[in-house]
């Protein structure tokens, strides 16, 4: 494995634009890595700034100062036309899932495919896949618009590794879940892992906190990222 593989924040704050500067960083100096190969958890109490380092980590936004690297190259900095290509290579789970209701299960997965070089026959067969892992086979010409808010998470779960991204990360992936699916979309997690990838998940499921997938742990607090298992009452 290449030292700098993986992700890697640098002495990153973010705080958003036209807001007074005193007082109003949502993350400060953050440093921490993601190798490959490793599930990392990530706490904090809502409104800890959870979601918006994972948006920053997928590229979506930048930091206000620091950097975000990607095997080393600093990815933050560079301008969309290089940025972009390189996403194709980060699968997310957003906390509001941001399907297209319209369009059917798989169609929301064959969307997140049409950027890549992948063949039509690949595309077809990683689609059917992801949509049994998810439980979503016989829902597959299902729009997602119909589905229940958990089979809607499952389905933004299957998109987010449709295509086997490098970079997988997920933002509370198994709020609405079930014992079986929390656990299956863990053991998913754990099959990704395996394989290589990077995956970082933004949670408060004590399932996820309790589970021996999960091989790194960082609590964020005021804006820090501590390395501290989540402490005992109120953050």
């Amino acid at each position: 494995m290449e030292m700098n593989a993986g992700l890697a924040c640098l002495d990153l704050d973010f705080a958003w634009p036209g807001k007074p500067a005193a007082g109003r960083n949502v993350l400060t100096a953050i440093n921490a890595t993601f190798p490959p190969g490793t599930l990392t958890l990530i706490t904090g109490a809502t409104g800890a700034g959870k979601s918006t380092l994972l948006h920053l980590l997928a590229g979506l936004l930048r930091p206000t100062a620091g950097e975000i690297r990607a095997d080393g190259r600093p990815v933050s900095r560079w301008p969309a036309s290089h940025r972009d290509p390189w996403r194709r290579q980060v699968g997310i789970v957003f906390q509001h899932l941001a399907l297209i209701p319209d369009l059917s299960a798989a169609e929301n997965l064959l969307l997140a495919l049409l950027p890549r070089s992948i063949s039509w026959s690949r595309m077809q067969t990683d689609i059917r896949r992801q949509l049994m892992d998810a439980d979503l086979g016989e829902l597959a010409q299902t729009p997602a618009g119909e589905l229940s808010g958990g089979q809607r998470q499952r389905l933004a779960m299957a998109r987010a590794m449709v295509g086997a991204p490098r970079f997988l990360l997920a933002d509370e992936p198994t709020a609405f879940q079930d014992d079986a699916h929390a656990f299956a979309i863990i053991s998913q997690l754990q099959r990704a892992v395996a394989a290589g990838a990077v995956a970082v998940v933004c949670s408060q499921d004590p399932r996820l906190k309790a589970s021996t997938a999960v091989q790194h742990h960082y609590h964020l607090a005021s804006g820090r990222l501590l390395t501290d298992p989540d402490p005992q009452g109120p953050s």
